[in-house]
C-alpha cells in the first residue's frame, strides 16, 4: 500500500491554513508588545526612560524597585497584599458558589430552572459598569463602603462562573453515578462533595483562574467603593501614582516598575494552574 507524497497535497489548503496561523501570530504580537515594553521600561531610570530607544534595556531596575519599596514606607506592597486578598478570597468564594450553583442547575430539575439560567446568561452579557453604582448604593445602605467587604462581596457571585460550572457539570458528572450514590445511601451533599466535585475540578480550576485575573485587574469597583488608600488594590494604587506623575515625572518609573511587578503573580498562577490541568487530565485518563 503506497503512501501519498507530500508533493501531491494541493497547495491551496496549505495556503489557507497559513491565514489563521498568521492571524494568531499577529494577535499574540499585539497582546505581548505592551508587556515587552513594560518589561524593558521598568529597567530604565528616570533619565533613560525618555532619552533612550524604546526597547533598549536600561540600568535602573534595582534602583526603581528600591524607590518603589521605599515610597510612603512601602505602601506599594500593601496594595499588592490587598490585591492578593481580594483576588484570592474572592476567587475561592466565587468558585465555591459557582460549583454549588452550577451543579444544582445541571443535576436537579425544578420549576423556574430555565428562567434562572436565562437570567444568569443575561448577567454574563451585562457590562460591570452598569452594576457598579447600584452596588455602591446597596453597600452604602449597609454602611459597608470604604471597607474590604465592599470590594469582596460584589465579586462572590459570578454569572459567567456559574454558567461554566453548569456546562461542565452537565458534561462531566454522569447521572448514573449520582443515582448509584443515592442507592448506596449517600446524602445529596456527600454525593456532591465526594463524587461530583472531583469530576468538576478541572472546570472549577478554570473558573478560579478567570475570577482571580478579573478581580486582580479590577479597577472600577475599588475606585467607586474605596476612599482609604491603605485599602487600595494595586490597580487603583498605581492609578493614583500615575495621576501624581503629571506633577512629579519621577513617579512614572515607579508606576511602570509597579505595573511590571503586578504581572508576576498572574504569570506564576497561570504556570501553576497549567501544570495542575495537565496532572488532572492525566489522572483522569489513567482512571478511565
Amino acid at each position: 500500500m503506497s503512501t501519498p507524497h507530500l508533493a501531491s497535497i494541493p497547495a491551496g489548503p496549505r495556503r489557507f491554513a497559513l491565514v489563521p496561523t498568521a492571524a494568531l501570530l499577529l494577535g499574540a504580537l499585539y497582546c505581548l508588545l505592551p508587556v515587552a515594553w513594560v518589561l524593558v521600561a521598568s529597567t530604565k531610570s528616570g533619565s533613560e526612560l525618555f532619552s533612550t530607544f524604546t526597547f533598549l534595556p536600561g540600568t535602573g531596575f534595582r534602583r526603581n524597585v528600591a524607590d518603589l519599596s521605599a515610597y510612603r514606607d512601602g505602601v506599594y506592597w500593601k496594595w499588592m497584599a490587598n490585591s492578593a486578598f481580594y483576588a484570592g478570597a474572592g476567587a475561592l468564594l466565587s468558585t465555591a458558589v459557582s460549583a454549588v450553583s452550577g451543579y444544582a442547575l445541571a443535576v436537579y430539575r425544578f420549576r423556574g430552572q430555565e428562567s434562572i439560567f436565562n437570567i444568569l446568561l443575561a448577567g454574563v452579557l451585562m457590562p460591570p459598569v452598569i452594576l457598579a453604582v447600584p452596588q455602591y448604593l446597596l453597600l452604602a445602605e449597609a454602611d459597608l463602603t470604604d471597607s474590604y467587604l465592599s470590594v469582596l462581596l460584589p465579586v462572590i457571585l459570578s454569572p459567567y462562573g456559574v454558567y461554566l460550572a453548569r456546562i461542565y457539570a452537565a458534561s462531566a458528572v454522569p447521572g448514573d453515578v449520582i443515582e448509584a450514590g443515592r442507592v448506596d445511601g449517600g446524602s445529596e451533599w456527600r454525593i456532591f462533595r465526594t463524587i461530583a466535585l472531583p469530576m468538576m475540578l478541572p472546570g472549577l480550576v478554570t473558573v478560579f483562574l478567570f475570577q482571580f485575573v478579573a478581580i486582580w485587574n479590577n479597577f472600577l469597583l475599588p475606585y467607586i467603593m474605596l476612599g482609604d488608600d491603605e485599602k487600595f488594590p494595586v490597580t487603583l494604587g498605581l492609578y493614583t501614582l500615575l495621576q501624581q506623575g503629571s506633577t512629579t515625572p519621577a513617579l512614572y518609573t515607579l508606576v511602570i516598575t509597579g505595573a511590571m511587578l503586578a504581572i508576576v503573580p498572574l504569570i506564576a498562577l497561570f504556570l501553576v494552574i497549567q501544570r495542575f490541568w495537565s496532572l488532572d487530565l492525566l489522572s483522569g485518563a489513567v482512571k478511565s
